[in-house]
């Protein structure tokens, strides 16, 4: 018989806000919670530090990272397009903060987040780490987590992000000639360049993009869709 006292999963989340929030927040850390999950956003130069004593303590074994992506924080909480019902409340743009123009310099566009797993405690947890604008560069994590190899790639290579102390940090989506980086909000949609193969050289060549660049955005709103009832001919 189990003689260990039940919590719920809400007790155990607001558990888990409070260690956090007693371990790190006088190292700068902020812990928030919203929706049966946690975020801690963590100075980019206390990352390592933070990643090993949630790998190490006790308290929290998180022994998993699950997935490593960037974010693009440019235009973040606008709209691209105007409809009657447009809104900042709804899902996919449920946010009032309005951040960096895209291509503008400043210190809160890009981001690393963290989405780390404890099997043992069953608790999951996010982190956030912002990086420099015009040098977005953070501490690698694969000494901590091994599966953050490719992750890391991921986003270096969608991003630019830089990973110090990445054993391979290379392309691993997009080929080598790549330019650019395709999951920043100010790169073109078509892309800088295309390939083709030429037949005359016999080979794969690159040369300036020649689809012409739009927005792939609804402008027209129809109330009613359904064509129109044909008048009876007489």
């Amino acid at each position: 018989m189990n003689d260990s006292v039940q919590t719920t999963p809400e007790e155990r989340l607001e558990s888990l806000a409070d260690n956090l929030r007693e371990q790190f927040e006088a190292k700068g850390c902020e812990i928030s919670s919203a929706l049966g999950e946690i975020t801690m956003q963590v100075p980019r130069e206390q990352l390592l530090e933070t990643a090993n004593q949630l790998h190490d303590d006790e308290l929290f074994q998180f022994t998993q990272v699950i997935d490593v992506c960037g974010v693009d924080y440019a235009n973040y909480g606008e709209s691209e397009w105007v409809t009657k019902d447009a809104s900042a409340t709804g899902f996919g743009r449920g946010v009032d903060k309005k951040g960096l123009q895209a291509g503008e310099s400043g210190a809160d566009r890009f981001a690393v987040v963290y989405h780390l797993l404890s099997p043992s405690l069953n608790h999951r947890l996010r982190l956030k780490v912002f990086v420099e604008t015009e040098h977005p560069i953070v501490d690698s994590v694969i000494n901590v987590w091994n599966s953050a190899d490719w992750f890391e790639r991921e986003a270096f290579d969608m991003y630019g992000i830089l990973f110090k102390g990445h054993p391979d940090l290379r392309r691993i989506l997009t080929d080598y000639g790549f330019v650019g980086h395709p999951l920043r909000k100010d790169f073109p949609l078509s892309g800088h360049v295309e390939m083709r193969y030429d037949p005359e050289q016999q080979r794969v060549i690159y040369q300036p993009v020649s689809i012409p660049p739009r927005t792939q955005m609804p402008r027209v709103i129809r109330d009613d869709i359904r064509p129109l009832a044909q008048e009876p001919e007489e």
